[in-house]
């Protein structure tokens, strides 16, 4: 089966198809992790994007649904330079070609992606079309040039849950408030393991609904899309300011930052893998960081009592910030990191030290 892929600036690139027939559009953006392709393909941050992988062979290892990070497939699409026939991994259930078909996902291989990643590099992520239907680039392209641009979209809305959920922990000491922007489950699973019960909260939840559940503390997840087309959001993260102790990350990050007044960018091709460093200012130490994002607050806007506490190295771009009084932190990057690395996982400690120190905490406990 042969498959089309054209981006928005006329660029236009062949290939073996997989997965399921059909055509789709979405921004076309690369990852440079080694492993993990089943976390990136069900990371509902990647909703509305085709996904190029740098490495060279992806699929080796099958698919299992242990490691799904949520109940189904968001990328619009899938590339690599190679998706092997045969894979062999412990616990493997089914080849990436038959999830990707169950899952309505189409994939592209065989085409040169080295090319295709030093244009994005060059030209920056945009619009672009993946089709087995359409063999005509022209055509293609048109409808490309129709589709909507990820600046604007509120895409978080649109996988958020419409449910509050609770995931209890045996002995829980604390109780979590997480609002659900398009989160990963390895969250939920790294805060029980930390002694959390966690109540899910759909994006669209209310302040006063967040607060009446009397969490110790707020976690605001990933997500996809424009922070700055949420503004729902942006107002109830307002109202949750100084109330409870708060940690971001990823769109939490970004949301955080807009809620106290700073504002974001789009960056040229985003940040996406599992092997960025990131620099603590305070400390000087360096974390090997997975992130997922596109956009990113500009640090140059943060109000006076924020204070910038890590830096990407690659490009110098704001990855967290804290309140200088309130007990909120926010990282661009992903702390939980499934499947890895592990570096950052300690800011999950120092929010629950911030759950454990907080007034409301303590007066609960009492003396």
């Amino acid at each position: 089966m042969k498959g089309l892929l054209v981006l928005e600036d006329g660029a236009a690139y062949r290939g073996e198809a997989i997965g399921r027939p059909g055509t789709s559009f979405g921004e076309i953006v690369f990852n440079t992790a080694m492993s993990g392709y089943q976390e990136v393909l069900t990371d509902p941050s990647y909703a509305g994007q085709i996904v190029v992988m740098t490495a060279a062979h992806v699929g080796n290892y099958g698919v299992r649904e242990a490691e799904a990070e949520s109940d189904r497939v968001h990328v619009a699409g899938f590339l690599a330079r190679d998706f092997p026939t045969r894979w062999s991994g412990s616990g493997g259930e089914q080849s990436l070609a038959e999830y990707l078909e169950k899952a309505g996902v189409l994939g592209l291989h065989g085409l040169d992606t080295r090319a295709l990643v030093r244009r994005i590099r060059t030209e920056g992520a945009m619009r672009s079309g993946l089709s087995t239907e359409i063999d005509d680039p022209e055509e293609l392209r048109a409808r490309v040039l129709a589709s909507p641009r990820m600046e604007g979209s509120d895409l978080a809305l649109a996988v958020s849950p419409s449910q509050t959920t609770v995931f209890e922990a045996p002995g829980a000491v604390h109780h979590v408030a997480a609002v659900d922007y398009g989160m990963k489950r390895n969250i939920v699973r790294l805060l029980n393991a930390a002694g959390c019960r966690v109540t899910v909260f759909p994006a669209t939840a209310s302040a006063d609904a967040i607060l009446a559940s009397d969490p110790d503390g707020i976690f605001l997840s990933n997500g996809p899309g424009d922070p700055a087309a949420l503004a729902s959001p942006i107002a109830t993260i307002e109202k949750l300011i100084g109330k409870r102790p708060i940690f971001g990350i990823c769109l939490g990050h970004q949301l955080l930052g807009l809620a106290f007044g700073a504002r974001t960018f789009k960056l040229k091709f985003g940040h996406r893998g599992a092997n960025h460093p990131v620099g603590d200012l305070q400390t000087g130490a360096v974390a090997i960081t997975s992130q997922n994002h596109g956009f990113a607050v500009d640090p140059g806007t943060l109000p006076a009592e924020i204070e910038p506490t890590h830096r990407n190295l690659n490009d110098g771009t704001l990855e967290g910030f804290r309140h200088r009084e309130l007990p909120i932190l926010a990282a661009q990057f992903h702390p939980e990191a499934a499947p890895g690395p592990h570096d950052a996982n300690v800011l999950f400690e120092s929010f629950i030290d911030a759950m454990r120190r907080s007034p409301s905490r303590m007066a609960a406990a009492g003396p």
